[in-house]
């Protein structure tokens, strides 16, 4: 996906138009799989100052990001990709 900016572009607004839709839960996990290929949960967590563990649980299915957080993952993201949404 690094190497490939137009698909991380486009899990990054499939992922946003779920959230819109209403399926979270489903969101979540393609934002979960988005991290762990490019930006990475360590360097995610030093880039919006929460812990690495916490990203996990809040990336889970069952997880329950406030919007403020999924808010900075998202802009994390934008950031390390270079990408517009």
């Amino acid at each position: 996906m690094q190497s490939d900016s137009a698909f991380a572009q486009a899990l990054l607004d499939e992922t946003i138009t779920l959230f819109v839709n209403g399926e979270p839960e489903s969101a979540k996990l393609i934002l979960r799989d988005l991290v762990n290929a490019t930006v990475d949960f360590e360097a995610l967590a030093e880039e919006i100052h929460k812990p690495s563990k916490s990203l996990h649980r809040m990336l889970s299915q069952s997880g329950n990001p406030t919007m403020s957080n999924i808010s900075a993952v998202f802009a994390a993201i934008k950031r390390v990709l270079k990408v517009e949404v």
